[in-house]
């Protein structure tokens, strides 16, 4: 009975995580760049029950009951990198990134002196003319070295080339991931290497819009579908561990009770 308890309470502690996983999906549908997150539910290993007996003619006879599932949980969230589609916004600052042979590439920026990624190129000038992220994080060229321009009047060519007044300023820093499942996600659209060890150089295989941005991946009617299944999901645990709780209770109150 016992057993019950928890394998419901587990399920419905995995469509609990899942559903704040697809509502942080739902609140980015408007962030440039941004990847949605998918969820990766694993059952728990299966338990196989035995039935020691005892009779007359053969004692600890062992008889075998049958597998016993434990639960779920949910293992891990991994965002989905999938090329975003591109949307115009006519803004000097604001840049794209395409992948054109199907691995991801990201901007680089300096967070605190540690190199960090990103596919929102929506940046701007601070106050140094450093062409920084919307959180302030200056974005770096090929070099690893903060891009300063003069005014919002530049140009930025598809090899990532920054021109200013015709003359060459600096090439924008993009990396690829080889295997992007093992990047950590962080806030602000930021992803980061395990031991941050720095992503190699993208080389050509990237492209780069300027005035327009990525849109976000997260499909609104795919991910609504998914929170609604979810939270049946939820509400089928909690009844089956109401019935438990039921019958626990008439166990304890009815069927345990000693006349005197």
């Amino acid at each position: 009975m016992l057993r019950g308890f928890y394998t419901a309470a587990s399920g419905m502690y995995a469509q609990q995580r899942k559903t704040d996983m697809l509502t942080n999906n739902m609140a980015n549908i408007n962030t440039p760049g941004f990847k949605e997150d998918q969820a990766a539910i694993r059952a728990f290993p299966e338990m196989l029950l035995q039935r020691i007996e005892a009779s007359s003619t053969q004692t600890g006879k062992v008889k075998q009951i049958g597998s016993l599932n434990t639960g779920v949980y949910m293992q891990e969230t991994l965002p989905r990198f999938i090329q975003g589609d591109l949307q115009e916004s006519n803004l000097q600052t604001d840049l794209a990134l395409s992948d054109t042979d199907g691995r991801p590439v990201f901007f680089t920026v300096d967070d605190n002196g540690q190199s960090k990624y990103t596919r929102n190129g929506r940046f701007t000038l601070d106050g140094d003319g450093l062409l920084t992220t919307a959180a302030g994080l200056p974005v770096l060229d090929v070099n690893g070295n903060q891009i300063r321009l003069n005014s919002d009047q530049f140009t930025v060519r598809n090899n990532g080339m920054i021109e200013e007044n015709g003359v060459q300023i600096a090439q924008l820093g993009i990396a690829v991931a080889e295997n992007a499942d093992s990047l950590i996600k962080e806030g602000d659209g930021l992803f980061r290497t395990e031991n941050n060890t720095p992503l190699p150089n993208a080389g050509q295989a990237f492209a780069v819009a300027q005035g327009f941005i990525e849109g976000s991946t997260v499909d609104a009617s795919r991910s609504m579908t998914e929170m609604l299944t979810a939270f049946r999901a939820f509400e089928a645990n909690q009844k089956i561990l109401q019935a438990y709780d039921k019958s626990m209770e008439k166990a304890v109150n009815e069927i345990g009770r000693v006349n005197g």
